[in-house]
């Protein structure tokens, strides 16, 4: 986050800088309220650190976990993974 926008955030209000610029992708980028945010573009990658930031506003995490644009945080996603089976070999 910006400096400015936290010391927005700090006197309760918010500036038009602080909110996620439009998107200017074609097609647009999902909406951070769209059950498919996460298929916005990239505009900053930290994997060092574990997190991307979307166009859209969200910042994705390494693990599925989300922070999106107001705060909500979402926690990771579990993998679906079908039946396993395991098949033994006699040796």
């Amino acid at each position: 986050m910006f400096p400015s926008a936290l010391a927005d955030r700090a006197q309760g209000t918010c500036s038009a800088s602080a909110r996620p610029a439009a998107c200017h992708h074609l097609p647009r980028c999902p909406a951070a309220t769209d059950p498919d945010r996460d298929a916005a573009h990239t505009v900053a990658a930290h994997p060092e650190q574990g997190w991307s930031l979307l166009c859209n506003g969200v910042v994705l995490f390494d693990d599925t976990g989300e922070l999106l644009p107001g705060g909500r945080a979402l926690p990771p996603r579990m993998a679906c993974y079908g039946p396993v089976q395991v098949h033994w070999s006699a040796a």
